[in-house]
């Protein structure tokens, strides 16, 4: 799944589905993973921006951009937003031993960020920035 999806569809949603079905059926991030579901998430370019920490602050929100929460009893907590975005991902690909997670062994593609998205207030995740980005343990971005 694409977070941003959810916040960005949200306001025709309701009036396409109808109340009920939107509520049971509509981005029901929580409800998959109490069924046992492994979710993942990404980003969906061209379709939204390629950058991930609006989808993140979207799966962990559900704030549209109207100031309202779109059934915010389905957003994930920030454990299971990152979570998604990394073990779940290797998983659905298969690739879960040799990715997915800091781990002695396994690749390591890593983001420095510009602050803790895991316990900064909610409101300041969409200023967080990308410091450096590095894959195959080569620095591949640097922010100036």
């Amino acid at each position: 799944m694409q977070g941003i999806h959810c916040t960005s569809d949200a306001p025709w949603i309701t009036p396409r589905l109808g109340p009920e079905r939107a509520e049971w059926g509509a981005y029901v991030w929580q409800d998959l993973m109490q069924s046992g579901a492994v979710v993942t998430n990404g980003t969906d370019a061209p379709v939204e921006r390629v950058d991930p920490i609006p989808s993140f602050y979207a799966t962990v929100s559900r704030m549209m951009a109207n100031g309202e929460r779109f059934y915010p009893e389905q957003r994930m907590s920030r454990e299971e937003a990152l979570r998604s975005y990394t073990i779940n991902g290797a998983f659905a690909a298969f690739e879960e031993d040799i990715k997915g997670s800091l781990t002695p062994g396994k690749l390591a593609d890593i983001v420095i960020l510009d602050r803790d998205i895991m316990t900064i207030p909610e409101e300041q995740i969409l200023d967080t920035r990308v410091l450096h980005t590095i894959v195959g343990g080569k620095v591949v971005y640097s922010a100036q």
